[in-house]
C-alpha cells in the first residue's frame, strides 16, 4: 500500500510540474514601421491577441512594445510573429 501511495504521489507531482515552472515574463520589443498615431493601437491589439499575453504597452515615440506574458502559454517568437503579421516587424531588445 505504501508503494502504491508513493507512486501516486510521484505521478501527481509530475503532472503539476509544468505549472510550477511557469512564470510571468516581461520583454521589450523594438517595433518597425510605426509611422502614424494608429500604429501603436494595431501593434497593441495584435500582440494582446496572443494567448498568454496579459499586458501590452506600446510607445510610439520610442518605437517599442513592452509585453508581459505567461511563458507556459506563449513565447517571444509567437508575440513577434503576431506583430509581423499585422505589418509591424518586432525584435526583442537586448
Amino acid at each position: 500500500m505504501k508503494t502504491y501511495l508513493s507512486a501516486l504521489a510521484l505521478i501527481g507531482s509530475m503532472m503539476t510540474a509544468p505549472a510550477a515552472f511557469a512564470a510571468e515574463r516581461t520583454i521589450t520589443f523594438a517595433v518597425d514601421n510605426m509611422k502614424c498615431a494608429s500604429c501603436p493601437y494595431i501593434v497593441k491589439n495584435s500582440m494582446a491577441a496572443v494567448p498568454g499575453v496579459t499586458k501590452v504597452a506600446v510607445s510610439f515615440e520610442a518605437k517599442t512594445a513592452t509585453v508581459t506574458f505567461d511563458d507556459a502559454k506563449t513565447n517571444p517568437d509567437a508575440i513577434a510573429a503576431a506583430s509581423m503579421n499585422a505589418g509591424y516587424p518586432a525584435h526583442p531588445v537586448r
